[in-house]
């Protein structure tokens, strides 16, 4: 199970890999955004730094990146990379992908960044439900905020204060997490192995 983890260049990845490599993945760091979606199974866009230093890394092999996930490639999406599923975000320029329609914009809350254990509301997505994941962790300043039209992509949701965003978005074979299940515990461990035996899944169909 070969997956690949785009690298924005931005920090430690570390327990990111290794909890991909628990389950057994074969991972490779690639820095080079048209690399990351050749010859892998899947592909994973962490949680690690800000939106504009990481949307000019993606931006030369944007539209590769796009067209790979639109054809199916499996990808697991975490805080920022999430919000690098949206069409651009209030942190900073750059484009994003354009997966989910809509905007990141900061948290309307007192206490920003939100830092901790929260739980997971509304779940609808069949990864959080197989790990049995009621609440997981978080470390984010921002959001994504979907259109009228994107909402419908939302598969979990959670509140900080009183702003209620989404936690999991899903569009086909892509889904993204406003948390980190890297650092969630066993059930985010179990989330991870539920979406690489999706990715598996995907691969003996092809």
């Amino acid at each position: 199970m070969r997956v690949t983890v785009f690298d924005y260049g931005a920090g430690n990845l570390h327990s990111l890999v290794k909890a991909l490599e628990t389950h057994g993945a074969l991972v490779q760091v690639e820095t080079d955004p048209e690399s990351a979606v050749h010859d892998t199974d899947a592909l994973v866009l962490p949680g690690v730094g800000a939106f504009a230093p990481a949307a000019a890394r993606l931006a030369p092999g944007r539209e590769m990146m796009r067209e790979a996930l639109f054809d199916g490639l499996p990808t697991l999406g975490i805080c920022l990379g999430m919000q690098l599923l949206f069409d651009g975000s209030d942190e900073g320029p750059g484009r994003g992908l354009g997966i989910i329609p809509g905007q990141v914009q900061r948290l309307a809350a007192v206490r920003v960044p939100q830092i901790g254990w929260n739980r997971l509301e509304d779940s609808t997505d069949p990864l959080v439900n197989a790990a049995h994941l009621d609440v997981a962790y978080y470390a984010n300043s921002f959001v994504g905020r979907p259109t009228v039209d994107g909402q419908r992509y939302v598969t979990a949701w959670s509140t900080h204060e009183a702003d209620r965003f989404p936690a999991v978005v899903r569009r086909d074979h892509v889904v993204g997490t406003q948390f980190h299940p890297e650092k969630s515990s066993a059930r985010g461990l179990a989330f991870i192995r539920a979406f690489l035996s999706l990715a598996s899944s995907l691969r003996s169909m092809a």
